[in-house]
């Protein structure tokens, strides 16, 4: 008997506390309905070097919808913006959604615009040309609002050799510590040819076109071992890989 008391005080208990809660949450949503949107705030997710100011994502989310400060927040088409953000090349993903905060004036509005960069991997300048690219060949505009710290090409290249010549070779770069740390700009020629200049040594690389790459970075690296790090560094202009099984130096005069 004791046992069948307690289930109806719990049962009656936990219906109580949801009769509560549905009585509550009735209220609020009636409070909040018509709330309108105080402002606009920005977070960032990710650490790409690409960043678009805080303004410049307000002003994009305002271009989506002119009348965002002061509109009910029941109003406000998330997606719309979202959309218009995703326009932007240098953006990878944009959240937005809506803030409901209440202090001692009473329930605020706000908009929340988080973004995601892309992340860039080369800088390709040529001229016609400027702009970033990030590891899936996506094309992302150069600003005045970010600079990244990534190799920069230039000579002849067009959109399709980027993608399929440069940037299976920057993978490569990528991928390897020392070389990623070591070359800082990539020049192709007229023929093809690719030419890198160093961080450390005043030494041209030529590098020949784009096929062997692993190979031609092995016997690259073993001269850099066995010759440049005697102290060398400065005996020797350039080197070239360009011819398979070879690694041909010429000495300063």
């Amino acid at each position: 008997m004791k046992q069948i008391v307690r289930k109806i005080v719990r049962i009656t208990g936990w219906l109580g506390l949801v009769a509560f809660l549905v009585v509550t949450l009735a209220f609020s949503s009636r409070e909040v309905a018509h709330v309108k949107c105080e402002g606009l705030t920005v977070r960032y997710a990710g650490d790409s070097p690409i960043r678009l100011e805080s303004r410049s994502l307000i002003g994009i989310a305002r271009s989506a919808d002119p009348h965002l400060k002061g509109k009910k927040m029941e109003e406000i088409d998330t997606e719309a913006i979202e959309a218009k953000l995703a326009k932007n090349k240098a953006i990878l993903k944009a959240d937005v959604y809506k803030t409901v905060v209440r202090d001692s004036s009473g329930w605020k509005g706000m908009l929340t615009i988080k973004v995601k960069h892309r992340e860039p991997v080369i800088r390709i300048i040529t001229s016609s040309d400027n702009y970033y690219m990030d590891d899936e060949g996506n094309r992302i505009p150069a600003s005045v609002q970010y600079a990244a710290d990534v190799p920069v090409a230039t000579g002849h290249i067009t959109p399709p050799l980027a993608q399929e010549k440069l940037l299976p070779l920057v993978r490569n770069i990528r991928k390897n510590k020392f070389w990623r740390a070591q070359i800082k700009q990539i020049h192709l020629n007229a023929s093809g040819d690719i030419f890198f200049s160093t961080l450390v040594g005043d030494q041209l690389i030529e590098f020949g076109n784009a096929d062997n790459m692993e190979e031609k970075f092995q016997n690259l690296r073993a001269f850099y071992e066995q010759v440049l790090a005697e102290g060398n560094w400065k005996k020797y202009k350039s080197i070239s890989v360009k011819f398979k099984n070879q690694v041909i130096a010429k000495k300063n005069r």
